[in-house]
């Protein structure tokens, strides 16, 4: 058993005399980074920059969970009761925590994790849960997959819980399958996302790009999970892989897919690419975005899929600019147009603005008319010669053609 330490995640943690504020006044936190839109921004107004020098862990909570934590937990406050801390962990298995104590409510195995040895790469052992979980308000429940191991063989099962007590809700879980779907080969680690009444789970290789898999996105009814359908990337490789998974406007799904193998045209690799939510393919150039250099990037492994797509509403004269942003592991960002991505080389602005592979997941916050955009890498504009954990944050403005530059850069480690 691990004993989970959260200084601050989800307001908890602070200093004696302000922790019932905080948790009193915190939203619940239903996906990852807080919104469809993985915008990142989670405000506790209790928390100045004066009480911020007395943070300290709270020795009173204490939570013992079984298995590595790659998934964000989750926070729920519901009505009227005490806030609860989901936490799902590699070993398959799923706790609902007492957000101020740490005191155990329920737990939910899901099977046998997939051991290492089982997989043809890979480097997270056993392979259980790594996807961030999504939370249903309306239906009170909690969505997620896990890769389960069963008379040897490997599957991926999306499974829904019941937030009260943990238990199964009728029809789940569901037992991924669709043709090219290798169970073996494909990794899920990508956050799910719910849009029309729809769960959307992304998928990508392991870590070593080995064995036959695909970007994939699987859409499952929540009214009645018999009915699902999916997508795949028309390149081998090309996964959905990072942390972010699946951003959603609110109409439409957006993923970015990493590196395919031996693609000689365009085959949705290296792309951001916009789904609607029956996930019918679409070969319009509005509906998908590439680098002018997709080929060079895909020879040298350098994914555009190293963040999810982050999704922006840039204040204009004209009312609201609909943005996308794509951060890439070669070290560029990239402004799209959410109604038009433009195909390959369709960005509206581009620019160098990393000395390393941008990974993991941005954040935004509105700033006046601007819109603000932080990242973990050191900045190709920062002063000095940057450290890794670095932290950048990038000045977006909206206008023909709209700018982006280095706002700030700050020397965040550890």
């Amino acid at each position: 058993m691990r004993c989970l330490r959260i200084a601050a995640l989800f307001a908890t943690g602070f200093m004696a005399g302000m922790a019932g504020a905080a948790r009193s006044e915190a939203a619940s936190v239903l996906t990852y980074h807080g919104g469809p839109d993985r915008n990142g921004r989670f405000v506790v107004p209790t928390l100045t920059f004066e009480r911020a020098r007395s943070l300290h862990l709270d020795d009173q909570f204490r939570a013992k969970i079984s298995g590595q934590v790659y998934a964000q937990p989750l926070y729920w406050q519901p009505p009227g009761a005490g806030a609860m801390l989901l936490v799902a962990t590699e070993d398959d298995m799923v706790y609902a925590l007492d957000a101020a104590s740490g005191r155990e409510i329920w737990r939910r195995s899901l099977g046998r994790p997939v051991p290492r040895a089982a997989l043809p790469c890979g480097n997270i052992s056993p392979l259980g849960v790594t996807g961030t979980p999504v939370i249903d308000e309306a239906s009170q429940a909690i969505y997620l997959s896990a890769a389960v191991e069963d008379s040897g063989s490997v599957h991926h099962q999306v499974f829904g819980l019941s937030l009260k007590d943990g238990a199964p809700l009728p029809g789940w879980p569901v037992d991924v399958a669709a043709d090219g779907f290798v169970a073996r080969d494909q990794g899920q680690r990508g956050a799910l996302t719910i849009l029309a009444n729809t769960l959307f789970v992304p998928f990508g290789g392991h870590f070593g790009d080995c064995g036959r898999y695909r970007g994939m996105v699987f859409g499952i009814s929540l009214a009645d999970p018999r009915k699902v359908v999916s997508w795949a990337t028309r390149a081998a490789g090309a996964g959905i892989w990072a942390p972010g998974g699946i951003a959603s406007d609110g109409k439409s799904l957006f993923v970015a897919t990493g590196n395919g193998f031996g693609s000689r045209s365009f085959e949705d690799a290296e792309a951001v690419i916009r789904l609607a939510p029956d996930l019918q393919r679409s070969a319009d150039r509005r509906d998908f975005f590439a680098p002018q250099d997709w080929q060079a990037l895909d020879a040298r492994d350098a994914d555009l899929g190293g963040t999810a797509p982050l999704i922006l509403d840039v204040p204009s004269d004209g009312g609201t600019a609909r943005r996308a942003l794509a951060l890439g592991k070669d070290r560029k960002a990239y402004l799209l147009d959410r109604n038009n991505l433009g195909g390959i080389g369709g960005q509206l602005a581009g620019a160098t603005v990393a000395r390393r592979a941008i990974l993991a997941a941005p954040a935004s916050y509105p700033l006046g008319n601007d819109t603000m955009v932080a990242f973990a890498a050191p900045g190709s504009q920062c002063p000095g010669h940057g450290r890794g954990g670095d932290l950048t944050v990038l000045k977006i403005t909206a206008g023909s053609p709209p700018a982006m530059r280095t706002a700030w850069c700050g020397a965040v480690n550890g």
